[in-house]
C-alpha cells in the first residue's frame, strides 16, 4: 500500500469519525430539548394553579374544585408496598442469576422468560392481578390487590437489571476477596452488592417511576375509586392511584375545571417522579464522593 493510499484512508477516517461525533451530540442535544420541552409544558400548565388545598382536599365528582389528596395518598401507599415485595425479590432472583445458577440450557431459558416478561404489556398484569384477586380469592378491587399486581409487573425488570449489575463487578475484585479468605456470601455481601449498587438503585428508579406512573395495573385490581378517607390504610379499601385519577377526569369527569385538575395531576406526577430518582441518588452521590476522598 502507497504513502498516499493510506494517507488518504486516515483522512477519510477522521472525517467520518467527525461526522459520528458531531452526529451523536446532535442527537444528543435533539434527546434534551425534547425532554425539556415535554417538563416545560406539563409544569407550565400545572405549577401555576398548584397549591397545599389541592394536593389535601378531597376529589369531587360533580362540583368544581376538588382536589387530589386520597388519590395521592394511595399512589405512595401502593408504591411503597409493590417496592417491599419486589425489591428483596428481584433483587435477590437478580443476584441467584448472576452468582449461584449454573451455566446449562434451564438457567438460559429462565432468562430468556424474565426478559419476554418484562416486555410484556401491563394490562396483562393487570389481567392477571384480576383473576387472582377479584375472581379467585374473591375481595375485590383493593389496594392489596394493586400493590402484589405492581410488584408481579416490576419483578421482571428489577431481576435483569440486577442480574446485569452484578456481572458488570470485574472477577478480579472478587477473586482478590476469595484470596482474603472470603465465602461467596461474604464477597456478595460485602465486595459485589456495593460495587453493584449504583446499577441495583437505577433499577429501583426505573421501577419506581414506572409504578408510580402505572394506570391499567391499578385499573384492573384497586379500581377507580377511593374510600373518602385522607388517611386510609385499610388493604382491602379501593385504591384509585394518580395516575389513574389523572385518566379518569382527562377523559370521564363531568366537573367544570376538569382540565385544570387533569394539568395540576400532571405536574404533580411529574415532580413526585423527578424527586423519587434525585432521593435515590442522593445516598449514591454521597457514597462516592467519600471512597473519592
Amino acid at each position: 500500500m502507497s504513502e498516499w493510499t493510506r494517507t488518504r484512508k486516515m483522512q477519510r477516517s477522521l472525517v467520518y469519525d467527525r461526522l459520528a461525533t458531531y452526529g451523536f451530540y446532535g442527537l444528543g442535544i435533539m434527546v434534551l430539548l425534547m425532554i425539556f420541552w415535554l417538563l416545560l409544558t406539563i409544569l407550565g400548565k400545572g405549577l401555576p394553579g398548584l397549591n397545599l388545598e389541592f394536593l389535601m382536599k378531597l376529589p369531587e365528582d360533580m362540583d368544581p374544585g376538588g382536589g387530589i389528596g386520597p388519590v395521592l395518598f394511595n399512589s405512595f401507599y401502593i408504591l411503597i408496598l409493590s417496592l417491599l415485595i419486589s425489591v428483596p425479590i428481584g433483587v435477590g432472583a437478580g443476584i441467584y442469576m448472576a452468582e449461584y445458577a449454573p451455566p446449562n440450557k434451564f438457567t438460559e431459558v429462565l432468562r430468556i422468560c424474565v426478559e419476554s416478561l418484562s416486555s410484556v404489556p401491563s394490562i396483562v398484569f393487570g389481567m392477571l392481578g384480576l383473576a387472582i384477586f377479584a375472581e379467585y380469592f374473591q375481595i375485590g378491587l383493593t389496594i392489596l390487590g394493586g400493590a402484589v399486581s405492581l410488584a408481579f409487573l416490576n419483578l421482571p425488570m428489577l431481576a435483569r437489571v440486577t442480574e446485569e449489575a452484578v456481572r458488570a463487578v470485574q472477577n478480579d475484585v472478587k477473586n482478590a476477596s476469595y484470596a482474603l479468605g472470603m465465602t461467596k456470601f461474604q464477597c456478595i455481601r460485602t465486595v459485589v452488592i456495593p460495587m453493584a449498587m449504583q446499577g441495583i438503585v437505577t433499577g429501583i428508579c426505573l421501577v419506581a417511576g414506572r409504578a408510580f406512573g402505572e394506570s391499567a395495573v391499578i385499573l384492573l385490581t384497586a379500581g377507580l375509586s377511593t374510600s373518602g378517607e385522607m388517611w386510609d390504610f385499610n388493604l382491602f379499601s379501593p385504591g384509585e392511584t394518580l395516575a389513574v385519577h389523572l385518566w379518569y377526569v382527562q377523559s370521564e369527569a363531568i366537573v367544570e375545571d376538569a382540565r385544570q385538575i387533569a394539568d395540576k395531576s400532571a405536574a404533580v406526577l411529574v415532580i413526585v417522579v423527578l424527586l423519587m430518582n434525585l432521593l435515590f441518588r442522593i445516598p449514591l452521590w454521597i457514597s462516592n464522593r467519600r471512597l473519592k476522598k
